[in-house]
């Protein structure tokens, strides 16, 4: 007997597919429209019907964040791959392995040690290295500025020791902390302008620079102009979810990620009503609290999706839920979700909701589900 949304055992992450779609569509038409390459980034998925989806419209290789990443979807038959995260020293040898068996594994550093650690190792190994510079444009995380000096040491560090100096890199995170049109396209210019910079000082150094990679979600969708840029890499816009919703370049309607879960009891005095996913299922991330608007751990939908305005996840332990409206209790809360009644929870952040879950349930549009695995790991 095949499972529906109302016989699977809960709680369970259930994919949209036809959300999940034209989400995809959106980003790749826009790209193409932009006239850069697409790179994205699988971290938030980690599922191999999910990327396939995303190659077929058009994407060129994959993102990475870890070689756990790299190894399975070369597995998967994928061969053009971009580890996006600066590399370790210990992790050179799997690396190597990977590029021996046929991966273009493409890596990063945004430092002379690490550099000089890449070069020293696949000089003793006999293997060149692709090799891009992380690039901080926005002081969000790691790379090096572009007017830092030590950009061109980097560069000569890799590119006169005989390694492949691939390019450049960025990634603007802090516009996850915006949620205006103006913010986001002025952040998407920042972020292009300085990467493209850093790559002009690079050239003018005589230094190769072929690839110039930008990206996040919102910037992805807010350029008006990529100059300059060669790919774009984006990831959660793949599900989409309520820290994107408040970004404001996706709504509700948008998220093709939810936790379907069960009521299982209430606490009416308190107008609770207890369902069977924690935060085990949901993730401890707390996106949205310091957004516009605060979900707590989730959005309250109906079985079939449709949101329940008000209605948050507002606690959670480890394997309870807490449903409850936002505001004055809800005095019918056991009339209005009685035990047995089926919900679906929209999360804050799709990549950790779904590193919860060993598989997604991937549901169709005629309502047919199929089981789409998962991985875990480093």
């Amino acid at each position: 007997m095949h499972s529906t949304l109302d016989t699977l055992d809960t709680p369970a992450a259930v994919i949209d597919v036809t959300r999940m779609q034209h989400n995809i569509d959106r980003m790749q038409q826009r790209m193409n429209a932009l006239g850069v390459r697409f790179r994205p980034h699988v971290k938030t998925s980690k599922c191999t019907p999910v990327v396939r989806a995303q190659l077929a419209a058009g994407a060129n290789g994959i993102t990475v964040s870890t070689l756990k990443e790299a190894e399975y979807f070369f597995a998967e038959g994928v061969t053009d791959i971009l580890y996006a995260v600066g590399m370790a020293a210990h992790r050179l040898p799997q690396a190597l392995a990977l590029r021996r068996r046929g991966c273009d594994l493409k890596l990063l550093t945004d430092s002379v040690d690490s550099a000089d650690a890449i070069a020293e190792f696949g000089r003793a190994n006999g293997e060149v290295f692709e090799v891009l510079i992380e690039i901080d444009t926005d002081g969000h995380r790691s790379g090096i500025q572009p007017e830092d000096p030590a950009l061109l040491d980097v560069g000569h560090a890799l590119h006169d020791r005989g390694m492949r100096l691939g390019g450049v890199l960025t990634h603007a995170g802090s516009s996850y902390e915006l949620d205006t049109p103006e913010a986001l396209s002025a952040m998407a210019e920042q972020e292009r302008a300085g990467c493209v910079h850093a790559a002009e000082r690079l050239r003018a150094a005589h230094l190769p620079c072929p690839v110039v990679s930008v990206g996040s979600t919102p910037t992805a969708l807010s350029a008006a102009r990529l100059d300059g840029v060669t790919e774009v890499r984006a990831g959660v816009y793949v599900l989409f979810d309520l820290v994107m919703s408040n970004v404001g370049v996706c709504t509700t309607d948008d998220i093709a990620l939810s936790v379907l879960t069960t009521v299982i009891g209430h606490q009416t005095d308190k107008g609770w009503a207890i369902v069977d996913a924690g935060w085990m299922a949901m993730s401890r991330d707390r996106g949205t609290q310091k957004q516009k608007r605060d979900f707590a751990y989730g959005q309250v939908c109906t079985i079939d999706g449709t949101v329940l305005p008000g209605y948050v996840l507002s606690g959670a332990n480890q394997e309870h839920g807490i449903v409850s409206r936002e505001g004055v209790p809800d005095a019918d809360i056991a009339g209005r979700f009685p035990v047995g009644t089926r919900l679906r929870i929209l999360p804050n952040h799709a990549c950790a909701t779904g590193a919860q879950f060993p598989e997604y349930r991937a549901l169709a549009a005629g309502g047919e589900l199929a089981l789409w695995e998962r991985f875990h790991g480093w």
